[in-house]
């Protein structure tokens, strides 16, 4: 073959080989490599016999005939299987990440259907100067708007200061903000949670045991969130410390307020991502310039991935290796929490919605919410599929969410009341 078929197989080869590491997380390594190495061998012999001259079986004569391309060709059809197969693991990422969010939103209702503490408004936050104290609603409006963008100033400010470190590469700096932040989440926020949830159930316990379940409570999960450990119990700490924040929000935040902020954070959310000089599509750009993992304490990964590996020749690395149709290669993974991946912070503002609308006690509100939340991912995770690029998982959803709560609670929650009196069922 000439250099351009060479050089066009490599790069289909390779295309290929990632393809199948995408959709290749549930199986075992052993039966991955067979399949990939079958479906190599087969779509290699195909490209080699492709318009080659074969002679008619029982004719006499020396009539040659090109087969040229047919729906029989087994690399067609395997290409095809990988495609159902990316498909089918595809939506097993989208339920992958429904769970981790449905568990999250769960979490903060529990919470504050059970614990009074998290729905008393007695302090607030510093960066919320306004207390929406006054009667009247125009007042009140403008307190949420001037606190929501007092808010997201302070956002805005902290993502371009780890965006400027991340490119300076003042990687010790950034572990250790996180590293402060996951300390004051593990252990402040989680002593005044089990301390108000010994209260509210009536649980006594003393403070020798108490210290000693924070202590290797807190120190485990900095390890398995800074360190490593299992993936599901780094999931589960990544969705707890999500559900306390979202806890936060919804104790320290005006009522008004915190309404505005889900609509402003979701704008911003907008902007980070999808324009240019977006902090947050400059901090994705960077990471996959560098070939670098973003930091797991402001990511969760539902899953690991694997990839085709070359054998490292002797000419050089791996990446610049060439090696043959028949030659064996490894199954190895290609950073130990790749996959579908999603923001913490979209886990804490979809809990921060749904639990700020079970904070009122209407159960129709709280589902309608829910269920919206969960609409607005399918459709981000079905554009993410088209787009093939990171994209903001804020908007669609925040935006479902309030369109919902806001029509719920004002047609339908009075429409279901009116029923209820005149005992009307539907």
């Amino acid at each position: 073959m000439s250099d351009t078929s060479s050089d066009s197989e490599a790069s289909a080869t390779e295309h290929t080989a990632l393809m199948d590491g995408h959709i290749a997380e549930a199986r075992p390594d052993k039966e991955i490599a067979e399949r990939i190495a079958r479906k190599r061998k087969t779509k290699s012999e195909s490209q080699r016999n492709y318009g080659s001259v074969e002679p008619r079986e029982g004719g006499g004569s020396g009539d040659h005939r090109n087969p040229g391309p047919s729906t029989n060709n087994p690399g067609v059809q395997a290409e095809s299987q990988v495609e159902e197969l990316e498909l089918k693991y595809g939506a097993r990422h989208v339920i992958k990440l429904f769970v981790p969010v449905t568990l999250c939103m769960l979490v903060v209702v529990a919470t504050i259907s059970s614990i009074n503490f998290y729905s008393v408004k007695d302090v607030y936050l510093a960066y919320t100067p306004f207390h929406e104290e006054s009667p009247y609603a125009v007042t009140k409006v403008w307190n949420a708007l001037a606190n929501s963008m007092i808010l997201l100033s302070v956002i805005a400010l902290m993502t371009v200061l780890l965006i400027v470190l991340y490119k300076k590469r003042c990687y010790k700096i950034i572990h250790g903000w996180l590293i402060l932040s996951s300390l004051m989440l593990l252990f402040l926020f989680s002593y005044l949670y089990m301390e108000e949830a010994l209260r509210a159930y009536n649980i006594p316990m003393d403070f020798i045991t108490l210290a000693f379940v924070m202590w290797n409570f807190g120190v485990m999960g900095m390890i398995v969130i800074h360190w490593k450990g299992p993936l599901r119990l780094q999931q589960a700490y990544l969705i707890f410390i999500a559900a306390l924040m979202a806890l936060v929000f919804i104790k320290y935040l005006p009522e008004w307020t915190t309404w505005a902020v889900l609509a402003v954070i979701s704008i911003w959310d907008l902007v980070a991502v999808l324009t240019p000089k977006g902090p947050l599509r400059i901090l994705v750009e960077t990471a996959q310039e560098r070939n670098e993992p973003i930091f797991p304490a402001l990511i969760y990964s539902s899953t690991v991935m694997y990839c085709l590996a070359a054998p490292v020749g002797s000419g050089g690395a791996a990446g610049g290796a060439t090696s043959e149709p028949g030659e064996q290669r490894e199954l190895r993974p290609l950073h130990p929490h790749e996959g579908v991946k999603l923001g913490l912070g979209d886990f804490i503002f979809y809990s921060v919605l749904v639990g700020k609308a079970s904070s009122y006690g209407d159960w129709n509100t709280t589902l309608a919410c829910f269920v919206a939340i969960l609409i607005g991912l399918c459709l981000t995770l079905l554009l993410l599929a088209i787009f093939k690029k990171a994209l903001p998982a804020l908007p669609i959803s925040i935006t479902f969410g309030l369109i919902f709560y806001f029509a719920t609670r004002g047609v339908v929650k009075p429409f279901a009341d009116a029923l209820a009196a005149e005992q009307v069922f539907i």
